[in-house]
């Protein structure tokens, strides 16, 4: 993967979330809370972070984010 990279942490449990943000906690390959991926900065990938924002922290290369 070449291009900017993004790291997205779960920081909230699932826990009486909807199915649908389950889902797409899910795609972006998040498990359990704590959980940590990198992922290319898309903007696919940046509507998938904003359908579920609260329950993620989000840091942009060089700790922009």
């Amino acid at each position: 993967m070449s291009g900017p990279q993004i790291t997205i942490t779960l920081v909230r449990s699932l826990i009486g979330v909807p199915d649908s943000q389950r889902k797409t906690v899910k795609g972006l390959g998040l498990r359990r809370p704590s959980s940590r991926v990198v992922r290319p900065d898309t903007p696919e990938i940046r509507g998938m972070i904003r359908k579920v924002m609260h329950l993620v922290s989000v840091e942009a290369p060089g700790g922009k984010g």
